[in-house]
């Protein structure tokens, strides 16, 4: 990440069947430079939901949400679900 401000946005991911079986994490690291933190997840029979925690530049967040909307990806705000500690 640049020295640009930092932004932690917490969101829930909900994977239908094709997006769940690919390195979605992976390409958001490497195309948009954000830092994912896994808080929760569960992937059974190719679909699944994810909680992360992602810290970046702010318009690379939003860059990397789109993405993943892009891709079919839901994108939600995760509120309660985000483990502490």
């Amino acid at each position: 990440m640049t020295d640009s401000p930092v932004t932690h946005q917490h969101v829930r991911l909900t994977f239908p069947p094709g997006p769940a079986t690919e390195p979605v994490i992976y390409q958001i690291v490497t195309r948009f430079d954000v830092v994912p933190n896994i808080r929760r997840a569960s992937i059974q029979d190719h679909t699944g939901w994810m909680v992360l925690d992602l810290a970046g530049d702010p318009a690379a967040v939003d860059a990397a949400v789109a993405y993943l909307e892009s891709i079919g990806v839901d994108v939600s705000r995760a509120e309660g679900d985000v483990v502490e500690g």
